[in-house]
């Protein structure tokens, strides 16, 4: 057995090694990708400046820009000279996931001379009903590569810009300072203040949206864009929110879903609002909300699906006068950034899943299946095992899409909602509440957090009997089992 543990223990040192390698040439490929990626818009954008040339002396577009641009560029507020703007504008998107793809379609479409996209990660399967510039073919490709593709088929005359690489503060300012204008299209605190903090450290309008389940909400902030201290400024995201949410209050589209419409309604917000800052004041259309800066309110756009009306339109403040980033008080500079001084991690606090329970208060997927194989857990509805209680702490729909036979249903919401007042919840089914057995009860969830907060609520309530009960939660949740137990297990 000791030589079998020390197999396992040099093949684990082994592969920590090779991932480390692995990981070194990823970084170097990006490298070099980027580098090439860069030398080959160079050439495109002499090739297009030399085709341009031919025609400067008549007409500033080429013919098919024209025939292309041409029904935008009758509308009153663009023309043709906020048609020239958007050829001149240099334009970043920070992610190519649900927010950035529609962004960057309608950019493109619309003859944005340069557009970037920054993103390190890869297109997986789950992406593809709300990221819609990725196909199903593209699955493993960098989503800015997968992106780029199909803007290329969009149109060809933008530069694209591929940063196969996750923004990092080290980074941020190097890859800002080549473009006029930021969206923001990631989906998480941390990120987010740095995209901010960056962008009006740079003087760059930013366009911020997010979305989540049927909800999405965005901003323009930093419009107009002034040095920190000046109050005619717009404010930056910190000045909406000088304090990011408790990190247990996150909630990813993975973990919380979202609808594809809801995030692509957000995104074509973005590229509209980035279309409007751009060409402000030109054509001959009224004044515009955008560009001109102090006499228009910043304004928090709000988005759900379900809701009548859908849309709903809030004033948000102008810039705090303690900002830690756009105020005359400014602490955050371009160096606490680089140098990472300005420490966003801990600033938005761990983004690391919670390790609530004691060692012995979890068990893994395989050691439960092993400890009661006569449980069927192949389908909802059996009767559970004698020897022991599941409770699956997922809500309704989740649990309506795949459970384990054995298992009974109660929602974490409904679990945490509870307090210790001395009495019996009515959540507690009345036979585990009432039973005299001393049999152990387990919980599950979807990735192995809820569960242990559901464990620590149900010794709360003293459904352990001041530990005489076994109360504990698989270990990595449903996710687990289907590595460890079921690999025929819905993925979702």
């Amino acid at each position: 057995m000791s030589d079998l543990d020390e197999r396992c223990a040099s093949l684990r040192a082994q592969i920590t090694a090779t991932e480390a390698q692995l990981t070194g040439l990823k970084r170097e490929l990006a490298s070099a990708q980027e580098a090439a990626a860069a030398k080959s818009n160079s050439a495109e954008l002499s090739d297009n400046q030399q085709v341009q040339s031919k025609s400067a002396s008549r007409w500033p577009l080429l013919q098919e820009e024209y025939k292309r641009y041409g029904r935008q560029m009758i509308v009153s507020q663009v023309g043709l000279e906020g048609q020239l703007k958007l050829r001149a504008a240099k334009v970043l998107l920070v992610g190519a996931g649900g927010l950035g793809c529609p962004a960057a379609q309608y950019l493109a479409g619309a003859g944005v001379g340069t557009l970037g996209l920054i993103d390190g990660d890869t297109v997986e399967v789950s992406n593809l009903h709300r990221q819609v510039l990725h196909r199903s073919h593209n699955v493993g490709k960098y989503k800015v590569d997968s992106a780029i593709e199909s803007l290329r088929e969009l149109n060809p005359h933008p530069t694209y810009i591929a940063h196969r690489t996750h923004l990092t503060p080290s980074e941020a300012p190097r890859i800002f300072a080549q473009y006029d204008f930021i969206l923001d299209c990631t989906d998480n605190p941390a990120t987010r203040y740095l995209i901010s903090d960056t962008a009006v450290l740079l003087g760059k309008p930013l366009v911020s949206a997010s979305a989540l389940r049927t909800d999405g909400q965005l901003m323009v902030l930093n419009n107009p864009p002034r040095p920190p201290g000046d109050k005619q400024g717009g404010p930056c995201y910190r000045c909406v929110f000088p304090k990011p949410p408790p990190a247990d209050s996150v909630v990813s589209c993975a973990d919380g879903g979202i609808l594809g419409p809801v995030v692509g309604t957000m995104g074509v917000l973005q590229a509209l609002e980035a279309i409007k800052v751009i060409t402000a004041g030109a054509g001959n259309g009224e004044a515009q909300n955008t560009g001109t800066g102090a006499q228009q309110s910043p304004l928090l756009h709000m988005f759900s699906a379900y809701s009548n009306p859908l849309f709903r339109t809030i004033r948000i403040r102008s810039r705090r006068t303690n900002c830690a980033v756009c105020s005359a008080e400014a602490t955050v500079t371009l160096d606490t950034i680089t140098s990472g001084s300005t420490d966003y991690v801990f600033f938005c606090g761990s983004a690391l899943p919670p390790s609530l329970l004691a060692p012995d208060e979890r068990i893994s997927a395989r050691e439960y299946n092993e400890k009661y194989p006569g449980s069927d857990h192949g389908s909802q509805g059996s009767s559970a095992s004698p020897s022991h209680t599941m409770i699956d702490v997922r809500d309704k729909v989740q649990f309506g899409i795949c459970s384990l036979g054995d298992s009974i249903n109660i929602p974490i919401s409904n679990i945490l909602a509870s307090t210790s007042t001395g009495e019996t919840p009515s959540w507690v089914p009345a036979g585990l509440a009432a039973s005299e057995s001393n049999d152990p009860i387990y919980v599950v969830c979807r990735l192995g957090n809820d569960s242990q907060l559901a464990v620590q609520r149900l010794k709360e309530l003293g459904l352990d009997r001041g530990g005489q009960r076994y109360i504990g939660d698989i270990r990595g949740g449903l996710r687990a089992w289907r590595e460890q137990v079921d690999p025929e297990w819905p993925e979702y």
